[in-house]
């Protein structure tokens, strides 16, 4: 049970002071030899920490002795953990990778011993808090108690251990299933036609000279968003559906059976309801009604918009009576786009290069909140394309935290976009934080998508490596699941806001000016096609959902059951399931998260007006919601920052495609 797993941390062949000896933003990376020595060491010392806690004298019992002795057993379980799920995960070596694997399990195992311990939990009950703080702190090590299944009678504590345990391996192989699948596409020239020439000039090619394309994201939006040749898309599109394959459809068939028999454990009826208990919806109930509340409000937009991606198609095809099928949604969403929005993703891509739209991105952020960001190349890196960077208070100069990206795509590497807390911070232990964004971008530049999802990303970057929190477990994005992407989701605007995209010139003064028309025209486009991306997230959410009620499912068949009564069907041979990492991770039970989050992302939003870079309402919103951690209630601390109580009403403006235009931005009549 992955309570302290965080994938990115310090940590290496050290001495077992480790955290002391490194220096300060350094993620040291042992070779494969190195690690399971390492484990041992650091699990020998988390357990020696463990037992002299559990021998404290009740007399004894302090915020000092029992807070304070819990947070250096975190930051010992952080700085190796941490160190492990960075190569697990991005290490180029694949023998480092499967020894990092192995010593995963065996972190993730302690905690599953000890948060079942009484004499632990005993202790953590008899502490007397000083302030809020402490109490927050408390109050979240005693959950992670009975999440542990502390209150069990002993038979029930081992079956809990032994299905955390299973669990976490079968989550281990499920990722690896999607991260090391090594499938290629050949594809002839013309069967490429409408695919950017810069997709293909330095592609390798097969012994009869078609191009080969893997499943990367890249790869992926060349093919989906461009390719003319129906069957090129279907093919690339069916094979990017059968990621993970059987086998991961088998793995999450006994997690989701598992996960039902660990609730019945707890005395609760569904894993969804134990789960629940513990983030701000707080129960299933609460959050099928908010998904039914989404689904009644998209789903006519949804039916209007694919109707019209038809009616695209056959313009284009010239088939009266064509049916759009998934494979074609993205390729005419983009011909409508261009059509009425004049928005050519090559247009926008060549706009925002690489290297000057991530010194934009940073220019905006530091000037936002107050800090600066000055590239270390002294910071070791797992790989060439790696960078590292430090904080630094702007006023001050003072040392704040450090963080890496990691952007382009290889062999091996982690498939999505993510940001993972390296350390986090801990005021009381004098601890600095380091965070690591991992995406898997295209060199040649940001489409509109992507810049979405730097925008995004950093936004998860920052809260981790700007927060100020006194103890490591409320720290950073250790957060409520439901709250996590609300400062991510609400940073996405902020690359179409013009007092932002006038920056730009700042950092690259002999780039093309950003075209203030173009922005104008991408953010009418958003509007078309927010019923159809709303109506598929509610139905990844309604099948998280589905997964995790009081009876056994088969996922494949629960998916095939859910998208055949969408309006585009379920399309034989496909395995959505298959690469849904969310719900073999943290978002089991979770994935509504992401729209429950936006409706409070959307209303900080609002607080900072017509300008998206006023900096007092930075300074407040990193007072209020970045440095905060989960020190206090994700609902509390929006409501102070607002000056009011949240509402869903620019959360439900958004996904029915009710966005304010620019009038230069109209569509086309």
């Amino acid at each position: 049970m992955k309570f302290h797993h965080v994938f990115f941390a310090t940590g290496a062949a050290l001495a077992l002071n480790a955290a002391a000896a490194t220096p300060r933003g350094v993620i040291n990376q042992p070779g494969a030899a190195e690690i399971a020595p390492l484990c041992q060491r650091s699990i020998a010392q988390a357990k020696a920490q463990i037992e002299k806690l559990k021998a404290l004298p009740m007399a004894r019992v302090s915020v000092k002795t029992v807070l304070g002795a819990w947070n250096e057993l975190e930051i010992t379980l952080q700085d190796i953990d941490g160190s492990i799920g960075l190569l697990s995960q991005t290490s180029p070596d694949a023998e480092v990778r499967k020894a990092a694997e192995a010593c995963d399990l065996l972190l993730s195992a302690l905690p599953n011993e000890y948060l079942q311990s009484d004499a632990l939990s005993a202790r953590v009950r008899a502490v007397q808090a000083r302030d809020p703080v402490d109490a927050m702190a408390r109050q979240k090590i005693l959950q992670d108690f009975e999440a542990g299944g502390v209150n069990l009678a002993p038979a029930e504590r081992e079956r809990a251990k032994a299905i955390f345990e299973r669990i976490d391996k079968l989550s281990q192989d499920f990722s690896r299933n999607v991260r090391e699948g090594k499938t290629q596409l050949a594809f002839g020239e013309a069967a490429l036609l409408g695919v950017p020439a810069a997709a293909l000039v330095k592609r390798a090619r097969n012994a009869d000279g078609n191009y080969l394309f893997g499943l990367d994201y890249p790869e992926y939006d060349a093919i989906m968003n461009n390719a003319q040749a129906d069957a090129t898309r279907h093919d690339f599109w069916l094979a990017f559906q059968q990621r993970g394959g059987q086998a991961n459809l088998d793995i999450l068939k006994e997690t989701v059976q598992l996960r039902l028999e660990l609730a019945r454990l707890m005395g609760e009826a569904s894993f969804a309801d134990w789960t629940l208990k513990r983030r701000m919806a707080g129960s299933a109930r609460a959050v099928n009604d908010f998904l039914g509340d989404v689904q009644s409000r998209v789903e006519a937009l949804e039916r209007e918009e694919l109707e019209q991606l038809r009616l695209e198609k056959v313009k284009f095809t010239g088939v009266a009576d064509a049916v759009l099928k998934r494979w074609d949604v993205a390729f005419y969403q983009q011909r409508l786009k261009k059509e009425r929005y004049s928005v050519d993703q090559s247009v926008v891509r060549a706009q925002f290069p690489t290297e000057p739209t991530i010194a934009w991105m940073m220019k905006v952020t530091s000037t936002l909140y107050g800090v600066q960001f000055r590239l270390n190349k002294q910071l070791p890196v797992w790989q060439a394309d790696v960078r590292g960077y430090d904080v630094f208070e702007a006023g001050s100069g003072k040392y704040l935290s450090s963080f890496y990206l990691d952007l382009f795509p290889r062999e091996g590497k982690y498939k999505h976009a993510a940001a993972f807390g390296v350390r986090s911070v801990s005021l009381a232990a004098g601890r600095t934080p380091v965070s690591v964004l991992v995406t898997n971008f295209n060199r040649e530049g940001f489409d509109q998508s992507e810049l979405r999802t730097l925008f995004h990303e950093f936004g998860h970057i920052m809260h981790g490596v700007l927060s100020r929190t006194r103890y490591v477990i409320n720290a950073g994005t250790h957060v409520k699941r439901d709250f996590v992407e609300a400062p991510s989701q609400m940073y996405e605007d902020w690359p179409r806001r013009p007092e932002v995209t006038r920056l730009f010139a700042q950092v690259c003064p002999s780039c093309k000016p950003i075209d203030p028309e173009l922005i104008a025209r991408m953010n009418a486009s958003r509007a078309f096609g927010q019923g159809i991306q709303y109506a598929r997230q509610t139905q990844y959410a309604a099948f998280d959902m589905s997964l995790h009620r009081s009876v056994a499912v088969d996922p494949m068949q629960a998916w095939i059951d859910l998208e055949s009564k969408s309006p585009l069907g379920y399309e034989s041979g496909t395995m959505v399931p298959a690469a849904f990492g969310h719900v073999m991770g943290g978002y089991a039970a979770g994935y509504y998260g992401y729209m429950w989050s936006q409706v409070m992302a959307l209303d900080m939003r609002s607080a900072f007006g017509a300008n998206a870079m006023d900096t007092k309402v930075g300074a407040r919103y990193r007072q209020l919601i970045l440095e905060r951690g989960s020190e206090r209630e994700p609902g509390e601390l929006v409501q102070e920052f607002l000056g009011r109580k949240p509402t869903a009403d620019a959360f439900f403006r958004e996904i029915t495609g009710q966005l304010d235009t620019p009038k230069s931005a109209s569509a086309k009549p």
